[in-house]
């Protein structure tokens, strides 16, 4: 296909001004292939995932000891007398870690993706900004209720917070909608089905049509699941965000998977070849997932157990609807029900857990919810729990990959 032969078009990454200022220069040294590659997305997605890194490890430091200064410690409270006992360590350590890891994801696309012309990129940052914004002021309110006048609140409310990640999930959904250029970036991309009638590729003259068993969304079908699941990832990754290096990991993990399929996505050979939905532009949100499994990365230095700084609302909010966004804007949020399937399940318990006590009137499934303190107070020590969450995380992965190829 003539877009995998294409080189990008000069100008699609902010570093290009420099390139293109020195050109002259470098190509009259010899030297301009050293800024080439800055032209070929898979190196600016690999290259996302270091610096992103890289930043977190540099900025990290800094931070935790402002956050320390400012005396934004957590203080857990996990209305369980024998979990507030296991966990009482952790007292003062600081939150809010979000800062600098979603920080880091912002300044890494800035500087290498498309965020001149690409509307999937301008999307992903609003989404980003936008949930580290509640997510920040919820964390905020909470660990500065003490300086504040007695009965000051201490969070947003979750009616808050709930109406915000559906207003950016709507938001969001409606660009999305608008933005499509094809009928291809608005199918329900269901597992095992093909989007496509088998074709040769290598013989492929134009792109084929959508096979007439997929189901093509309306708007208000597409917006509001894109609304939903922009909420409801959030608050999962939010709720997995309860032990020493559960979230980060985990997102690390999901963020990778995003990666490749966002280029499957975003490149006609490869989408056409495994038979799902071909979303051009798409492409550009390797380098986003790339910053956001770099940034994960680089918080596990801090946050592996015991940890130096939590993540807070900050971080767990914005990445969880990061997520979302992507796998809806490459047309895999129903696949996302696998590659984040630790979060869901996550998210599943407490659902069950409340839903049950107040059916049965005090009955409970777990020994408590979230989950990962049911197997907590079960016996599995805090590294044992994370440790085997990750492993199932890499296996959902490559269940989730595997399953691009059955069709």
């Amino acid at each position: 296909a003539a877009e995998d032969r294409a080189p990008e078009a000069p100008g699609s990454v902010m570093l290009y001004n420099l390139t293109e200022a020195l050109q002259n220069v470098l190509d009259e040294r010899g030297l301009l292939w050293l800024v080439q590659v800055m032209f070929q997305l898979e190196f600016r997605a690999f290259a996302a995932t270091v610096l992103a890194f890289a930043l977190v490890l540099v900025s990290g430091p800094a931070t935790i000891r402002w956050l320390l200064r400012q005396k934004i410690g957590d203080n857990p409270e996990f209305y369980n007398e024998k979990l507030n006992t296991i966990n009482k360590g952790k007292a003062g350590v600081p939150t809010m870690g979000g800062l600098f890891v979603i920080g880091s994801v912002l300044a890494t696309t800035l500087l290498l993706a498309d965020v001149v012309h690409n509307r999937y990129v301008h999307l992903a940052i609003i989404v980003l900004v936008w949930l580290a914004a509640v997510g920040g002021s919820d964390d905020w309110l909470k660990l500065t209720s003490a300086r504040r006048a007695p009965g000051s609140r201490e969070g947003l409310f979750a009616w808050e917070k709930l109406l915000f990640q559906l207003g950016i999930g709507l938001i969001v959904g409606w660009f999305l909608y608008q933005h499509a250029s094809s009928p291809d970036a608005l199918v329900l991309n269901l597992p095992f089905q093909r989007t496509y009638p088998p074709i040769k590729v290598e013989s492929m003259i134009q792109p084929p049509g959508l096979n007439p068993t997929v189901i093509v969304l309306g708007g208000i079908t597409f917006i509001a699941l894109t609304a939903l699941a922009v909420a409801f990832t959030s608050n999962a990754v939010n709720i997995t965000d309860g032990m020493d290096g559960l979230a980060g990991g985990t997102v690390m993990i999901a963020s990778f998977v995003m990666m490749v399929l966002s280029y499957i996505a975003g490149t006609e050979r490869a989408a056409y070849t495994l038979l799902v939905p071909h979303v051009a532009e798409a492409r550009e949100l390797m380098v986003v997932s790339g910053a956001m499994a770099g940034a994960c990365l680089g918080f596990l230095w801090f946050n592996c157990s015991p940890a130096q700084v939590f993540m807070g609302d900050t971080g767990s909010l914005p990445l969880g609807g990061l997520l979302a966004y992507i796998a809806v804007a490459i047309r895999q949020d129903v696949l996302l029900l696998v590659i984040g399937g630790v979060f869901f399940m996550e998210i599943g318990s407490v659902m069950l857990q409340v839903g049950y006590f107040k059916w049965t009137r005090g009955k409970r499934i777990f020994r408590v919810a979230p989950i990962h303190h049911h197997f907590h107070l079960g016996g599995w020590s805090e590294q044992q729990v994370v440790t085997r969450f990750w492993v199932m995380a890499v296996v959902l992965a490559m269940i989730a990959l595997v399953s691009i190829k059955l069709r």
